[in-house]
């Protein structure tokens, strides 16, 4: 059976001690390593309490709030299929915990860190039957412990970008045993099923079964409701909607905006940062006021549509984009990398945004589909001017824009489905092994977690 290396116990073991440390630049990031600390405790209180054990357990962990979604729309398939199953939802990331608070599971918190000693007491309370990591963010230590006691190790959304880390060293060697302990992945296609195999899964377990975040999407977007009034703040005009952004990307909004404005002042904007904090509120608005717009509105203060409208709380970027004519997703002109394409192109609206795209497949989709558009990568001026023609264009060519959005929600619709394969394989998992019927091994387990 695999096992992790010296490397990275040793990695481990330091970056959890220079954790608190970090934790003094940021009250977040406190808050959130005083959290993994004591998830363990959390967790194990759980299996003492509530672990019952003639019913197979399957725990799911999710990075952030994009793995989390594609995982929920693969869980709730799995919910459907076998409902007798216990589920533990795990995260990492402190934006996640709103999510994971609104899923249908037993129970959900920070997952622990990757450490041998905790990894031990979790899996000998939990007794867990199967293992998932979504998308990419598997844990060496957490996944060859797991295989080594007999739980089944899988991977769903399996993604790996052609730029990714884990693929160079030492990033691969340190990372390879956990990956060798898969007994399952679902790859979203078959460049990444090839990439996964790079990193340690044997290619025979690996299965291209498509990406769950589609299910994910039309599943929200569908959940829309109709009498929702962010769907009104669009107004009837033509309306951007830029989600997702980063300064990067506003230097060439508020730019190609004023651009726009001046040859129709019908256009609007719904402006909805990523992070919308006070000060990167007070940001903007200074921008704008530098390019000569209209003062933004912010959306606490809205009482219907307006020309300029700055979002200032996260929740709402799925409905907005139907209050919408056209979208623009930020993320492509910075390391951040570009943010989900998908939402918007639900809404069958046609999408823009930087030139960093290449590591998106949805975004690479879209435009072999011609349902979107990647701007220049030559500098703000050029960007902007080119994405002032193309909102131009959009504007004076309904149709045009019409058929673009169309081409968008076809490449959504399309690659619905893949949520329903992947449970379908964890049921497999489930039903080819027979359920722990030992079960004093738990017990004991849990008790000596007391």
């Amino acid at each position: 059976m695999p096992s992790t290396t010296w490397g990275y116990r040793t990695a481990l073991r330091l970056g959890t001690a220079l954790a608190p440390a970090l934790g003094l630049l940021s009250p977040r990031l406190r808050a959130a390593t005083r959290a993994r600390r004591e998830a363990g405790e959390r967790l194990l209180d759980w299996a003492r309490s509530s672990r019952d054990d003639t019913r197979p357990l399957v725990w799911f962990h999710a990075a952030s709030v994009g793995e989390g979604l594609q995982a929920d729309s693969v869980l709730r398939q799995l919910r459907r299929l076998r409902p007798d199953c216990q589920v533990v939802y795990t995260h990492f990331s402190p934006s996640a915990e709103s999510l994971a608070a609104r899923l249908a599971v037993d129970v959900a918190d920070y997952l622990p860190y990757d450490l041998p000693d905790s990894v031990d007491r979790l899996l000998g309370a939990l007794q867990p039957d199967l293992l998932v990591f979504a998308k990419l963010d598997l844990w060496p230590e957490l996944s060859t412990r797991a295989s080594t006691t007999g739980t089944e190790v899988a991977i769903v959304a399996a993604t790996v970008s052609r730029g990714s880390g884990r693929l160079r060293w030492p990033a691969r060697t340190l990372l390879t045993p956990g990956y060798r302990a898969v007994a399952a992945a679902a790859a979203i296609s078959a460049a990444d099923a090839t990439r996964l195999a790079r990193l340690g899964v044997s290619a025979e377990r690996i299965r291209v079964l498509g990406d769950p975040r589609f299910d994910s999407v039309l599943e929200r977007v569908g959940g829309v409701d109709p009498a929702d009034p962010l769907l009104r703040l669009g107004g009837g005009a033509p309306t951007m909607v830029a989600g997702s952004t980063w300064p990067p990307d506003e230097a060439v909004l508020l730019r190609a905006f004023a651009g726009v404005r001046h040859r129709n002042q019908e256009a609007r904007l719904i402006l909805v940062p990523h992070e919308p904090s006070e000060a990167h509120l007070n940001a903007v608005e200074r921008m704008a006021a530098d390019a000569g717009l209209p003062s933004p509105v912010r959306l606490s203060a809205a009482v219907g549509p307006t020309a300029f409208l700055l979002v200032d709380r996260v929740g709402a970027l799925a409905a907005l984009y139907g209050a919408g004519t056209m979208a623009y997703v930020g993320g492509g002109f910075g390391r951040a990398g570009l943010h989900s394409v998908l939402e918007p192109a639900a809404w069958s609206l046609p999408v823009a945004f930087g030139p960093r795209c290449h590591d998106s497949r949805d975004a690479e989709l879209l435009l072999r589909a011609g349902g979107a558009a990647s701007l220049p990568s030559t500098g703000t001026r050029e960007a902007a001017g080119a994405l002032k023609k193309q909102w131009n264009d959009w504007i004076i060519d309904e149709a045009g824009r019409r058929d673009q959005g169309k081409r968008a929600r076809q490449i959504v619709e399309s690659g619905a489905g893949a949520a329903e394969k992947s449970a379908e394989m964890l049921v497999e998992l489930i039903s080819s092994r027979r359920l722990r019927t030992s079960r004093s091994g738990a017990r004991s387990g849990r008790q000596s977690a007391r």
